[in-house]
């Protein structure tokens, strides 16, 4: 079991009508293990995930046909230098800004088969 989990997380997860919730479900428990130094919360009314008190990975819960994921640099804009390599992940990873990107997954199976990339990108990203 996931140690970092956050209950206010759970009930949230408890209580999501979506169609793709197993997915969200799945991939909630993906990222939580990827670091240990991952934490989650409710924002922006979706699992966000932070890394050193700093929201890097968001669900985006809107679209229901889909799962999607926003990689960012927590809510406001940070100047430095970003050493993350966009063009590693580019099979998974769509950029939408230069500091902030989007991976979907259509569905359960699509999200089965790209688990480990994924994780690994999760990895790379929180600490860039």
């Amino acid at each position: 079991m996931t140690l970092n989990r956050n209950t206010a997380v759970d009930s949230f997860l408890e209580s999501l009508d979506h169609p793709l919730k197993p997915v969200i479900e799945r991939l909630r428990v993906a990222i939580l293990d990827a670091d240990d130094a991952i934490t989650e919360r409710i924002k922006w009314r979706a699992p966000s995930f932070c890394f050193n008190s700093v929201d890097r990975v968001t669900f985006n819960l809107r679209p229901l046909h889909h799962v999607q994921l926003i990689f960012h640099r927590g809510a406001k804009t940070i100047e430095d230098d970003f050493p993350f390599d966009a063009s590693k992940w580019s099979g998974l990873l769509e950029m939408i800004g230069q500091d902030r990107g989007q991976v979907i997954f259509p569905s359960a199976e699509a999200a089965a088969a790209q688990q480990d990339e994924f994780v690994a990108l999760v990895r790379e990203w929180v600490r860039a």
